[in-house]
């Protein structure tokens, strides 16, 4: 057998542990607390205005400012870490698809998925170390670096393109309820089913027209040379409540962020992992 082999054995095992699915679907739990914590900020943002981030940073260092806070978050680290393991593993070794077939498509999105998770794990230990955990500070002092260097306009306009592009995969995802491939649907009950399949489209939609606008926003301050609309999600709701009708559209949104959050359990129970 090829050392090959032996690693995709060793990996497929570990891909296996019963540990890191229990770990992963506490994970889920936790990632869906912050998205209700980033809809509640966002909420606030529409009607009453806000000091704190409206995206993950921001949810996170709410719940850092509570009571068990940081015992809260040690959990959703943990998690979050066992989520990134897990989908590395299906970047790695790949999975089977609904159809029966592995894809590399799949595991391309599930090495995103790692990335994102990665990032949010990250940004929970900075909250941790009692630090300034701002992704809007952190993104705009990115972007305005790399436009300060050659060629660095032109990446932070490839970075908003990508980033809008993911927006409209996921309102595309969404919509076309690609998410229930990824759910263990026969376990559910018919109740369950509709009720999930509603929270995913609500959810995907809606993050998706936030991360579109957040990469429509990259791309015009590379373009304009203007770091401060470089401010990741956060940036584009703010931009999106000061729109004719904006509070109402940004509270549409947050409601979607919120049922992604509540899809979030379904996905505790009911996905495949």
């Amino acid at each position: 057998m090829s050392l090959t082999s032996n690693a995709h054995g060793a990996a497929s095992r570990a891909a296996d542990s019963k540990w890191l699915e229990r770990l992963t679907r506490g994970g889920f739990i936790g990632y869906g607390i912050i998205h209700l914590l980033f809809a509640w900020l966002a909420l606030q943002l529409a009607f009453g205005g806000s000091g704190a981030d409206s995206d993950q940073s921001g949810a996170l260092q709410t719940i850092a400012k509570q009571p068990f806070g940081t015992f809260l978050i040690v959990l959703i680290v943990v998690g979050l870490i066992a989520m990134t393991i897990w989908q590395a593993f299906e970047a790695a070794i790949g999975h089977r698809d609904s159809s029966g077939g592995s894809r590399v498509t799949s595991r391309v999105i599930s090495a995103g998925r790692a990335v994102v998770y990665a990032y949010f794990a990250w940004t929970g230990v900075k909250v941790l170390q009692g630090k300034n955990a701002s992704s809007a500070d952190s993104q705009q002092k990115a972007s305005e670096q790399l436009m300060s260097s050659g060629g660095g306009r032109f990446v932070v306009i490839l970075a908003g393109l990508v980033v809008a592009g993911i927006g409209v995969g996921l309102v595309v995802y969404g919509v076309k309820k690609k998410f229930e491939e990824h759910l263990k649907t026969g376990q559910m009950s018919a109740k369950e089913r509709d009720l999930s399949r509603k929270l995913g489209i609500a959810g995907y939609a809606a993050k998706g027209v936030a991360y579109a606008i957040a990469g429509a926003l990259l791309v015009a301050a590379a373009v304009q040379y203007d770091p401060e609309k470089a401010r990741g999600l956060d940036g584009a709701l703010r931009l999106l409540v000061e729109q004719a009708y904006g509070k109402w559209l940004l509270a549409l949104v947050a409601l979607g962020i919120a049922a992604y959050g509540v899809y979030c359990y379904f996905q505790a129970k009911y996905r495949k992992v």
